[in-house]
């Protein structure tokens, strides 16, 4: 069976979150922090045979004494993040594990991933190197300076890109390899620069990314209602 590693991308800023006491991931979510419930699916998972967290070297020491008991409960590697995502990212997949064949990228702040999605990603990757999911953009597109819209963009063939993003250890070895301080919003961005394709596998917004106050006031309500996820 091939072998999966995990890498937690924790170390954001969260300066859209609205508190200077928490950072997004840290905070309960129904009585589990949110990165405890966006890693749990993978934690659970048999393919998956390591678990990276990537932190702000600043949050570390604080991380350690706050979250000891989930920390007790899997073996974690927390890793230094670093100025960007991709640097983060970058720190991580240097200490993933030589006999891993595959990477799965995934946002802390991701806290609704679900089993069903996370093995369809794991599928596509399997059978193309590179895959992530994203859902068709429904809504309509504007593009605005200083308060005022300049331009309607069109939203045909415009999809939201999501995580896990899961790639070929080698391909995305590759992708990071190259790219000389290029500030990618996300690994696909990587890997097409190197000219592979990425492979799109089609899911629901209800996989969304807590950025804001009302997006973890939308995550508990969405916990009301979907399928619980295992225990951690």
């Amino acid at each position: 069976m091939p072998k999966f590693a995990v890498v937690l991308a924790a170390a954001g800023r969260s300066s859209r979150f609205g508190t200077t006491y928490h950072k997004k991931p840290f905070v309960d979510l129904q009585g589990r922090p949110v990165w405890v419930r966006a890693l749990e699916p993978f934690a659970n998972h048999p393919d998956v045979v390591q678990l990276l967290l990537v932190l702000s070297p600043d949050d570390q020491d604080w991380f350690k004494e706050q979250f000891r008991p989930f920390l007790a409960q899997r073996p974690i590697e927390l890793v230094a993040g670093g100025h960007e995502r991709a640097d983060s990212v970058q720190n991580a997949l240097s200490r993933v594990r030589h006999d891993v064949d595959f990477v799965a990228v995934h946002d802390a702040a991701r806290p609704l991933v679900t089993r069903a999605l996370i093995d369809a990603v794991f599928e596509a990757a399997l059978q193309t190197g590179a895959a992530i999911p994203a859902c068709p953009i429904s809504s309509t597109i504007k593009r605005v300076h200083n308060g005022a819209i300049v331009e309607t963009v069109s939203r045909d063939n415009l999809w939201g890109a999501q995580t896990p993003q899961v790639f070929d250890r080698q391909i995305l070895l590759q992708a990071y390899a190259g790219r000389n301080n290029f500030a990618a919003t996300d690994e696909a961005q990587l890997v097409e620069r190197t000219g592979h394709a990425v492979a799109i596998v089609e899911c629901s917004a209800l996989n969304l990314k807590i950025t804001t106050q009302t997006d973890l006031l939308l995550a508990e309500a969405l916990l009301e209602v979907m399928p619980n996820h295992s225990s951690f």
